[in-house]
């Protein structure tokens, strides 16, 4: 006959077990704890026996690997679910932020989604992508579907999700290649893991046959819920010239009608093949199995089928349980070439048929039927095949997946170690500091700001191994600039200048104004050089009476932070006490307005360099003699320590993604200036009280620049100094701009501070120490 076999060439397995590999089993490995989000049993779909199936089976074979069940479902619908941790209502997107919270809060190393557009609330399943975003393990995504021609809704939801996730798993090479080429899927990340399968003893056809009360019947079988999409009409218009050829053939159809079809229609679907059978004569040929079946059931039926059919319309379904199910029992298939069919059955597997030919379907089951042994040897072909997919490999796949995903532990170097200056010094030139770089090689085409070069010359006054000479002259560059930032026609410093030294404002923002006279202070109390001092005073007392009068949080407490570095070097300067007055009465007035039970902070959002607000509360109560002002401040740092604190123990810096989203804290993008103002703010805390947890604190986020972080990638090198510019979804952000640099730097002198501050003992070597002790001292547990 004419059939077409499958030719394609099949894909690898992907991270499978080798064939070396005894599937046995092994002694656990150190566990991973992992959430595991989608449809789950008892619901009655195909992505729900999935999520069991992938539950059950590293229960069996990777124990290692401990499984928190997040099930989805229909709050106008529910369900008695049974082991699983809870549910998340798919149509509220509050349940899903809480959920998020949640997962985050509880530790789990990672997060494996099942996305289908039509299992998550909102258009296409659009809440998916808010979840998503609130997540702080890395994040491994199962897609089930992936579209050629998606609509633009759906295409920006699965990009999203791409953009978001550490590691895919697709379940066939046509997945695959489709995120690669039109959804900018890195390739590293795609990795195909095949749909997993029963490991169950070959060619037991006549023993189920005659449990079923089939003996002597050749038997076909289709399997899964009802509906147009699945082309049975097709199957039992070929019976009449199968029939014919073998009477005693029988089509068994198992699988209750699609719910959703059912709520639309009725039975009307079920009826109308019915009806088709009638009138062609072959109803008496036709058994109906009219329920959904659980896995054992389902494989007890399909150990009875000689030929499995999958006479499927569509061509783009791009995986199928059960077609991977008779495959691995040792089926022949008839199956028209969707992706799942055309990458599996290859190598004289199964018969591929057009879409929609009955008389295709005819000519390849009569085939198979009048020629037994070629039956025969095609089953067996099928059963080989099947080893490859087989529970323990499936499970092997799967917890390897997880370990690729999920950070490695990481140790901090020691504080002790001085970072080199290299990086500051190649961003920098007669100007000043550059803001931004490619890689490591600086970008001269956004210039430089205040901001940089504020906190350039705040490091050059600490930095150690520079030569007197060498800091002499980064002092006076940085000093120049921020000098020459001043505007004093308008009372403000500029921020943003050009690499040709043309000024792109006359006024920076607030934030940037109120570092600068920060620089300043700390200038006049560091500074080596008393001329240096001495201008720094001077700019301070000229450019502090006008800044006095700015109104964001955060530019006030960088300018009270200034005013106490003025007050250690230069007590009882009156406008500096005004100052802190002035600022630690508004700071108060703002954490009394926005504070709720869950929300001890001077804002309803959070946004960068957090910490700071605290410290200034701190520091004025320490300058003014303000036991209010100082409890306060703990207090506060206290909730944001908690709030940057995961339940593992390490740095969760607020991500710049919370920015402009009230009450709300995102796990992402994380950035070396959140860790540099907690070691701070800790070291601010540890001076005024002397509690030992605050050199905890810092050593958590001075260990975040070196892999101890939610995606465990270094982003300090000690050698260079440099320091990458934060921590993405998918890992590191390979850009080394001044900011971070500086922030490393700065977060290194610092520790320094401490040391001095706290006992040498309360400053460990590395997290490990803290989790060997027990001790998370802000962990949201």
């Amino acid at each position: 006959m004419d059939a077409l076999v499958a030719d394609i060439v099949r894909p690898s397995p992907g991270p499978v077990v080798a064939e070396t590999e005894p599937i046995a089993f092994r002694s656990p490995r150190p566990r991973r704890r992992i959430a595991l989000v989608g449809n789950y049993v008892p619901r009655k779909c195909g992505i729900a026996t999935f999520t069991a199936d992938l539950t059950e089976q590293l229960a069996c074979f990777r124990p290692e690997v401990s499984v928190d069940i997040w099930a989805l479902d229909d709050a106008a619908d529910p369900l008695a679910y049974g082991g699983v941790r809870d549910t998340i209502d798919r149509a509220d997107p509050d349940a899903f932020a809480r959920a998020a919270e949640a997962i985050n809060a509880e530790g789990a190393e990672a997060v494996w989604l099942q996305h289908e557009f039509g299992i998550f609330g909102g258009p296409d399943g659009e809440m998916v992508c808010g979840f998503v975003d609130r997540l702080a393990a890395p994040l491994i995504v199962t897609c089930h579907t992936v579209l050629t021609e998606p609509s633009a809704n759906q295409r920006r939801i699965m990009e999203h999700l791409v953009q978001r996730a550490s590691r895919i798993m697709v379940m066939s090479r046509r997945s695959r290649d489709l995120l690669l080429a039109h959804y900018h899927a890195p390739s590293e990340l795609v990795e195909v893991i095949e749909h997993g399968a029963p490991d169950r003893p070959f060619g037991r056809q006549a023993e189920f046959k005659a449990r079923l009360g089939l003996a002597g019947r050749q038997v076909l079988t289709t399997f899964g819920l009802l509906g147009p999409g699945k082309g049975l009409e097709h199957v039992i218009e070929a019976l009449p010239a199968i029939r014919q050829r073998h009477p005693d053939v029988l089509y068994r159809i198992i699988g209750a009608t699609h719910p959703n079809l059912v709520a639309a229609q009725g039975e009307r679907y079920r009826e109308a093949l019915q009806a088709l059978a009638a009138e062609l004569g072959v109803g008496d040929a036709i058994e109906w199995i009219d329920r959904f079946l659980e896995t054992d059931e389902l494989l007890d039926q399909l150990e009875a089928c000689d030929i499995y059919l999958t006479p499927y319309p569509g061509l783009q379904q791009s995986t199928s349980g059960t077609l991977s199910f008779a495959v691995a029992l040792g089926k022949a298939v008839v199956s028209t070439p969707y992706v799942h069919a055309r990458e599996l059955l290859t190598d004289g597997v199964g018969y591929l048929i057009d879409p929609g030919s009955s008389s295709a379907i005819a000519e390849a089951v009569t085939s198979l039927l009048d020629h037994p042994r070629e039956l025969a040897a095609m089953q067996r072909r099928a059963y080989a095949k099947g080893r490859e997919t087989i529970w323990p490999r499936f499970a092997a796949a799967a917890a390897a997946l997880v370990e690729r995903a999920v950070a490695a532990p990481a140790r901090a170097p020691s504080w002790r170690a001085t970072p080199n200056l290299t990086a500051m010094l190649a961003m920098s030139d007669a100007t000043g500091m550059l803001q931004h770089s490619r890689g490591v090689v600086p970008d001269r085409r956004h210039g430089y700001c205040v901001d940089d070069n504020a906190r350039a010359l705040m490091l050059i006054n600490l930095a150690q191994g520079v030569s007197s000479d060498e800091r002499l002259t980064l002092s006076m560059t940085y000093a120049a600039f921020v000098h020459d930032a001043w505007n004093p026609d308008a009372g403000r410093f500029r921020n943003f200048m050009r690499y040709d030294r043309a000024w792109c404002e006359d006024v920076g923002s607030e934030d940037s104004n109120g570092r600068s006279l920060w620089a300043l202070g700390r200038t006049a109390e560091d500074s080596p050089f008393p001329e240096i001092r001495e201008w720094a005073m001077e700019l301070y007392d000229t450019a502090l009476p006008p800044l006095s009068a700015m109104e964001s949080p955060r530019a006030i407490a960088f300018t009270m932070l200034g005013a106490c570095a003025m007050l250690r070097a230069k007590p009882r300067h009156d406008i500096s006490l005004a100052l802190l007055r002035g600022g630690a009465d508004l700071l108060e007035r703002l954490l009394g307005g926005t504070r709720r039970p869950d929300w001890a902070w001077f804002e309803s959002v959070l946004g960068y360099d957090n910490p700071r607000l605290p410290q200034a509360l701190i520091e004025a109560g320490v300058a003014l003699g303000r036991e209010d002002y100082l409890a306060t401040g703990v207090e506060s740092l206290d909730w944001i320590a908690a709030s940057q604190t995961a339940a593992g123990g390490q740095f969760r810096p607020i991500g710049s993604e919370s920015f402009g989203r009230k009450y709300a804290s995102l796990p992402f993008d994380q950035q070396p200036l959140e860790a540099q103002a907690a070691i701070e703010a800790a070291v601010s805390a540890s001076r005024a009280t002397g509690d030992r947890r605050w050199a905890d604190h810092a050593q958590a986020a001075w260990g975040w620049f070196f892999g101890a972080n939610d995606r465990g990638v270094v982003l300090a090198d000690v050698a260079t100094g440099r320091c990458q510019d934060g921590i993405n979804p998918r890992g590191a952000n390979r850009n080394c701009g001044a900011e971070s640099i500086l922030a490393f730097q700065l977060a290194h002198c610092s520790m320094l501070a401490l040391a001095v501050v706290a006992p040498d003992d309360s400053l460990r070597t590395g997290l490990e120490q803290q989790s060997r002790d027990g001790r998370r001292p802000f962990a949201n547990t």
